[in-house]
């Protein structure tokens, strides 16, 4: 009696087992199936996505290629072609933080750095300078458009200005050869020039900035130049920080009187033979139209050598 009873329960379990496994395995197929189904709808997702960042990269891209100009609403249209610090926008003006993106960065030229951003003397540098043999190509650092093609004795030698999509503007100084006209759009990575030592020069060496509404970021928070890379993907433009040159620094105006300059703490400068007033407003941060103003000069008065000019 007791054999029958235990195969009774035997079978019992068995065919319980068989039933629980039956559904895991059912549990298992579905659970697989809607997984499957997930990661399509996922890619899906994604493809769409990436379809749609290219077409905006696209469109972005095509807009100032057609003739439009990159960050045209950035800079409400201005596109100021006397110098450097043309559309230059008073720091106290520039918004208190701002993301930029930095993909698409190409080192503009391989080699050591040899001068950082900062103080240099009665000055400031509002670059660094990166070591190169005359006839090296130099590249653009981003996609964009040539803003200026210009010769500076007294300064930059001969340099170029391109404005990115991104916002920033970037500034090759010191060229032996410029290899891309004004209004010219370029890719990143695309010669724009060759490297020398033109201008206020004592080597061969590209003097490298970056701008964002004309105001000069150490470049090398943005890009590392040890790596030949953007440090991260998007740089967060803080202006305390990333004008911090300005901020208890001898060029900085306070907002509510930003249009007019202390006589505490001017700066000036002696003209030297073939200096500019473009060459000498960029050397100082200054816009021409306030270099001018504060020497009451116009922008066609003829500089002689020797002259002292107010800066600040």
């Amino acid at each position: 009696m007791i054999k029958p009873i235990l195969f009774a329960l035997s079978l019992v379990a068995l065919t319980t087992a068989t039933t629980v496994t039956a559904q895991n395995n059912r549990q298992r197929t579905r659970a697989t199936a809607n997984n499957t189904y997930y990661q399509r709808q996922n890619h899906l997702l994604d493809s769409v996505i990436s379809r749609y960042i290219e077409l905006d990269a696209q469109e972005s891209r095509s807009s100032y290629m057609s003739g439009d100009n990159p960050a045209d609403d950035l800079y409400e249209g201005a596109w100021g072609t006397s110098g450097v610090n043309a559309n230059r926008v008073d720091v106290s003006e520039v918004p208190d933080s701002v993301v930029i993106s930095c993909k698409g960065y190409v080192a503009p030229v391989i080699g050591s750095t040899t001068s950082h951003f900062g103080p240099r003397g009665s000055r400031n540098h509002y670059g660094i300078d990166i070591a190169l043999r005359t006839g090296d190509p130099v590249g653009a650092a981003f996609d964009g458009k040539v803003r200026i093609t210009r010769y500076d004795r007294g300064g930059y030698g001969y340099y170029v200005v391109i404005r990115h999509p991104n916002g920033l503007e970037t500034v090759y100084g010191h060229l032996s050869e410029i290899k891309v006209f004004q209004g010219q759009s370029v890719v990143a990575g695309q010669t724009i020039g060759l490297g020398g030592s033109t201008g206020r020069s004592t080597g061969p060496h590209l003097h490298f900035e970056a701008r964002f509404l004309g105001n000069p970021i150490n470049p090398e928070k943005l890009f590392d130049f040890q790596e030949n890379k953007a440090i991260a993907d998007n740089y967060f433009l803080v202006k305390r920080n990333s004008f911090d040159w300005a901020y208890g620094g001898r060029s900085y105006r306070s907002s509510s009187n930003h249009r007019h300059s202390s006589s505490r703490g001017a700066r000036y400068h002696k003209v030297r033979k073939g200096e500019t007033l473009s060459g000498i407003a960029s050397r100082y941060g200054v816009s021409v139209k306030e270099l001018c103003r504060l020497n009451r000069l116009s922008r066609r008065s003829v500089l002689r050598p020797g002259q002292r000019l107010r800066c600040s």
